[in-house]
Protein backbone atom coordinates (compact mmCIF):
# COMPACT_ATOMS: atom_id res chain seq x y z
CA UNK A 1 0.00 0.00 0.00
CA UNK A 2 1.26 3.49 -0.82
CA UNK A 3 1.86 5.82 2.07
CA UNK A 4 -0.01 9.14 2.17
CA UNK A 5 2.57 11.89 2.45
CA UNK A 6 1.89 15.24 3.99
CA UNK A 7 3.50 18.27 2.40
CA UNK A 8 3.82 21.58 4.23
CA UNK A 9 2.20 24.35 2.18
CA UNK A 10 2.35 27.64 4.03
CA UNK A 11 0.27 27.39 7.20
CA UNK A 12 -1.85 24.49 6.02
CA UNK A 13 -1.04 20.88 5.31
CA UNK A 14 -1.99 19.32 2.00
CA UNK A 15 -2.01 15.67 1.10
CA UNK A 16 -0.06 15.43 -2.13
CA UNK A 17 -1.91 13.85 -5.05
CA UNK A 18 -4.86 12.88 -2.83
CA UNK A 19 -7.13 12.17 -5.77
CA UNK A 20 -4.62 9.88 -7.47
CA UNK A 21 -3.90 8.02 -4.26
CA UNK A 22 -7.62 7.71 -3.47
CA UNK A 23 -8.22 6.01 -6.81
CA UNK A 24 -5.30 3.62 -6.49
CA UNK A 25 -5.16 2.63 -2.81
CA UNK A 26 -7.31 1.79 0.17
CA UNK A 27 -9.80 4.63 0.68
CA UNK A 28 -10.45 3.58 4.27
CA UNK A 29 -6.79 4.10 5.12
CA UNK A 30 -6.89 7.57 3.55
CA UNK A 31 -10.04 8.39 5.50
CA UNK A 32 -8.33 7.32 8.74
CA UNK A 33 -5.39 9.59 7.87
CA UNK A 34 -7.74 12.51 7.23
CA UNK A 35 -9.66 11.88 10.45
CA UNK A 36 -6.43 11.72 12.44
CA UNK A 37 -4.99 14.84 10.85
CA UNK A 38 -8.13 16.99 10.70
CA UNK A 39 -10.75 15.41 12.97
CA UNK A 40 -10.20 17.88 15.80
CA UNK A 41 -10.29 20.87 13.43
CA UNK A 42 -13.56 19.65 11.91
CA UNK A 43 -15.15 19.10 15.35
CA UNK A 44 -13.99 22.47 16.67
CA UNK A 45 -15.32 24.29 13.62
CA UNK A 46 -18.65 22.43 13.81
CA UNK A 47 -18.89 23.31 17.51
CA UNK A 48 -18.16 26.97 16.81
CA UNK A 49 -21.14 27.04 14.45
CA UNK A 50 -23.69 25.04 16.43
CA UNK A 51 -22.33 25.46 20.01
CA UNK A 52 -23.61 22.04 21.02
CA UNK A 53 -21.11 19.22 21.61
CA UNK A 54 -23.49 16.42 20.66
CA UNK A 55 -24.41 18.14 17.39
CA UNK A 56 -20.74 18.83 16.69
CA UNK A 57 -20.17 15.06 17.06
CA UNK A 58 -22.99 14.31 14.60
CA UNK A 59 -21.81 16.94 12.13
CA UNK A 60 -18.23 15.63 12.30
CA UNK A 61 -19.42 12.11 11.61
CA UNK A 62 -21.51 13.30 8.65
CA UNK A 63 -18.59 15.32 7.29
CA UNK A 64 -16.30 12.30 7.19
CA UNK A 65 -19.03 10.15 5.63
CA UNK A 66 -19.38 12.76 2.90
CA UNK A 67 -15.61 12.92 2.50
CA UNK A 68 -15.43 9.13 2.15
CA UNK A 69 -18.10 9.21 -0.58
CA UNK A 70 -16.45 12.16 -2.37
CA UNK A 71 -12.81 11.23 -1.90
CA UNK A 72 -12.23 10.84 -5.62
CA UNK A 73 -13.93 14.17 -6.39
CA UNK A 74 -11.26 16.24 -4.60
CA UNK A 75 -9.76 18.37 -7.39
CA UNK A 76 -6.84 19.84 -5.47
CA UNK A 77 -7.90 23.43 -6.18
CA UNK A 78 -7.61 24.17 -2.46
CA UNK A 79 -5.89 22.57 0.48
CA UNK A 80 -7.45 19.48 2.02
CA UNK A 81 -8.10 21.45 5.21
CA UNK A 82 -10.02 24.13 3.30
CA UNK A 83 -12.02 21.42 1.51
CA UNK A 84 -12.88 19.71 4.81
CA UNK A 85 -13.84 22.96 6.55
CA UNK A 86 -16.08 23.92 3.61
CA UNK A 87 -17.87 20.57 3.87
CA UNK A 88 -18.10 21.09 7.65
CA UNK A 89 -19.64 24.54 7.26
CA UNK A 90 -22.19 23.35 4.70
CA UNK A 91 -23.12 20.33 6.81
CA UNK A 92 -23.48 22.45 9.96
CA UNK A 93 -25.75 24.91 8.19
CA UNK A 94 -27.82 22.02 6.81
CA UNK A 95 -28.30 20.87 10.41
CA UNK A 96 -29.27 24.37 11.50
CA UNK A 97 -31.93 24.55 8.77
CA UNK A 98 -33.39 21.15 9.60
CA UNK A 99 -36.45 20.63 11.78
CA UNK A 100 -34.34 18.50 14.13
CA UNK A 101 -32.10 21.46 14.94
CA UNK A 102 -35.05 23.73 15.68
CA UNK A 103 -36.59 21.08 17.94
CA UNK A 104 -33.35 20.52 19.86
CA UNK A 105 -32.79 24.24 20.27
CA UNK A 106 -36.34 24.77 21.48
CA UNK A 107 -36.06 21.91 23.96
CA UNK A 108 -32.83 23.39 25.32
CA UNK A 109 -34.65 26.64 26.08
CA UNK A 110 -37.47 24.80 27.88
CA UNK A 111 -35.73 23.21 30.83
CA UNK A 112 -37.46 22.37 34.09
CA UNK A 113 -36.93 24.94 36.86
CA UNK A 114 -35.48 22.42 39.29
CA UNK A 115 -33.21 20.67 36.81
CA UNK A 116 -29.56 20.04 37.56
CA UNK A 117 -26.72 20.64 35.18
CA UNK A 118 -25.29 17.49 33.72
CA UNK A 119 -21.64 16.56 34.15
CA UNK A 120 -21.27 16.96 30.38
CA UNK A 121 -22.58 20.53 30.51
CA UNK A 122 -20.26 21.37 33.40
CA UNK A 123 -17.30 19.91 31.53
CA UNK A 124 -18.14 21.97 28.43
CA UNK A 125 -18.47 25.11 30.54
CA UNK A 126 -15.09 24.40 32.12
CA UNK A 127 -13.61 24.09 28.64
CA UNK A 128 -14.94 27.54 27.71
CA UNK A 129 -13.79 29.28 30.88
CA UNK A 130 -11.21 31.24 28.97
CA UNK A 131 -12.56 34.77 28.66
CA UNK A 132 -11.29 35.13 25.10
CA UNK A 133 -13.00 31.93 23.98
CA UNK A 134 -16.21 33.02 25.68
CA UNK A 135 -16.01 36.40 23.99
CA UNK A 136 -15.37 34.80 20.60
CA UNK A 137 -18.41 32.55 21.01
CA UNK A 138 -20.54 35.63 21.80
CA UNK A 139 -19.60 37.37 18.57
CA UNK A 140 -22.19 37.49 15.78
CA UNK A 141 -21.82 34.36 13.61
CA UNK A 142 -20.29 36.14 10.60
CA UNK A 143 -17.50 37.62 12.75
CA UNK A 144 -17.03 34.53 14.92
CA UNK A 145 -16.63 32.29 11.88
CA UNK A 146 -13.98 34.48 10.23
CA UNK A 147 -12.02 34.88 13.46
CA UNK A 148 -12.03 31.15 14.21
CA UNK A 149 -10.97 30.22 10.68
CA UNK A 150 -8.16 32.78 10.80
CA UNK A 151 -6.87 32.44 14.36
CA UNK A 152 -7.64 28.84 15.25
CA UNK A 153 -7.48 27.05 11.90
CA UNK A 154 -4.82 29.42 10.51
CA UNK A 155 -6.35 29.68 7.06
CA UNK A 156 -5.23 32.40 4.69
CA UNK A 157 -7.59 35.20 3.68
CA UNK A 158 -8.10 33.50 0.30
CA UNK A 159 -8.88 30.14 1.93
CA UNK A 160 -11.37 31.77 4.32
CA UNK A 161 -13.02 33.50 1.36
CA UNK A 162 -13.27 30.13 -0.41
CA UNK A 163 -14.77 28.37 2.64
CA UNK A 164 -17.35 31.11 3.24
CA UNK A 165 -18.06 31.93 -0.40
CA UNK A 166 -17.30 35.64 0.04
CA UNK A 167 -14.65 38.03 -1.28
CA UNK A 168 -11.24 38.51 0.35
CA UNK A 169 -12.17 42.14 1.06
CA UNK A 170 -15.24 41.01 2.99
CA UNK A 171 -13.07 38.58 4.97
CA UNK A 172 -10.69 41.39 5.90
CA UNK A 173 -13.57 43.65 6.91
CA UNK A 174 -15.24 40.97 9.06
CA UNK A 175 -11.92 40.09 10.68
CA UNK A 176 -11.33 43.74 11.51
CA UNK A 177 -14.80 44.08 13.07
CA UNK A 178 -14.37 40.81 15.00
CA UNK A 179 -11.11 42.06 16.51
CA UNK A 180 -12.72 45.38 17.43
CA UNK A 181 -15.62 43.59 19.13
CA UNK A 182 -13.20 41.42 21.13
CA UNK A 183 -11.23 44.51 22.23
CA UNK A 184 -14.46 46.26 23.29
CA UNK A 185 -15.55 43.17 25.25
CA UNK A 186 -12.14 43.07 26.98
CA UNK A 187 -12.46 46.75 27.93
CA UNK A 188 -15.98 46.18 29.30
CA UNK A 189 -14.62 43.27 31.33
CA UNK A 190 -11.87 45.44 32.78
CA UNK A 191 -14.35 48.21 33.61
CA UNK A 192 -16.61 45.73 35.44
CA UNK A 193 -13.71 44.38 37.54
CA UNK A 194 -12.46 47.86 38.54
Amino acid sequence: MKEVKQVETGASEKFDYLRYIAETTDQKAILRELMTAYGEDVWNYAFSICRKPDLADDITQDVFLKVYRRLTSFRGESSVKTWLLTITRNTAFDYKRSAFWRKVTLMDMISPAGSYRSAENEAMENMTVSSIWTQVLQLPPKYREVLILFAHHQLSMKEIADVLGISVGTVKSRLHHARLNILKAKERGRDETD
